[in-house]
């Protein structure tokens, strides 16, 4: 039987920033808007959580049950080393998604905003397909463009107009460089594993663009936040503050471009989602401070 340490690995916290981070973003984008509600906020932020530890598990069991996971470098697959048996684990994804469901459920009854109905169900549906059912969207190739979409599009602009009842041009820039950040944890991960997932049928982006272009794709997205940190900061200096997180970003580059593979992808995948929470609390606090 799985441990707690071993179940909360299994949760994969170290993606916890691409569910923080949106987050963040948007609720400094209300404050700037002087519509900021605490609770609306807190929800937001509690739904987002329960939705990517809900996908990880989701993920842990529909790949364990396939035989995808049986030779990973990453975190401990609880399904695939045999720690947890599959019912386990997709009981912990009943149990993780059903609470974002509830979560959304109060958000929508409260604040009597009933778009956030079929948005959040979606939201779940994309969560479950990205490697559940006979056809996930995540072996072919999709993951990294819902990943952008749900926790960066939707959930940057969700929490602002949830709590603001609008959105400016700023705010989907800076959605897209949440979502743009998002992508590229996924596509560290998927490097890291593009070996396995080739072997094993599991066509990832990065397997599908080959090893070379996977990593000029990384590239291309740990710029995309930057520049529009720059194009924001002719409107707002504050954006500025988002080039703090360049230190951090900077080494993750250099692993992923000079070629690394295997386990020292970890630690780029690591300081990739550093650098996106940096960014972000230093967006947030520019944008609530326009």
């Amino acid at each position: 039987m799985a441990t707690v340490a071993q179940w909360i690995e299994g949760a994969r916290p170290k993606t916890l920033p691409n569910a923080v981070s949106p987050v963040l973003v948007g609720t400094g984008a209300a404050i700037g808007l002087g519509e900021f509600v605490w609770w609306m906020a807190l929800g937001a932020l509690c739904l987002s959580i329960s939705l990517i530890v809900g996908v990880n598990y989701a993920n842990d069991y529909s790949d364990g049950i396939r035989g995808t996971d049986a030779v990973r470098t990453g975190p401990l697959r609880l399904v695939g080393s045999g720690v947890a048996k599959p019912k386990q684990v997709l009981i912990a994804a009943i149990v993780s998604l059903s609470i974002a469901v509830a979560i959304g459920v109060a958000l929508t009854v409260l604040s009597q905003q009933w778009w956030l109905a079929p948005v959040g169900l979606v939201c779940v549906a994309a969560a479950w397909f990205y490697t559940g059912g006979k056809r996930p969207y995540g072996y072919a190739g999709f993951g990294e463009v819902a990943v952008f979409v749900f926790f960066g599009l939707v959930a940057v602009l969700g929490t602002v107009f949830l709590q603001a009842g609008r959105v400016s041009g700023v705010d989907i820039g800076a959605a897209v460089a949440v979502g743009a950040f998002s992508s590229a944890v996924l596509v560290t991960n998927n490097l890291r594993d593009i070996k396995e997932d080739a072997v094993t049928g599991k066509r990832t982006l990065a397997v599908l663009l080959g090893d070379r272009d996977t990593r000029n794709l990384y590239l291309a997205l740990m710029t995309v936040p930057f520049l529009i940190t720059a194009l924001i900061g002719f409107r707002n200096s504050w954006a500025l503050l988002g080039f703090l997180a360049v230190p951090l970003a900077v080494p993750a580059l250099r692993t992923v471009l000079g070629g690394a593979t295997g386990k020292r992808l970890i630690t780029a995948l690591q300081q990739t989602g550093l650098t996106m929470l940096i960014w972000s609390a230093a967006t947030g606090v520019a944008l609530a401070l326009a």
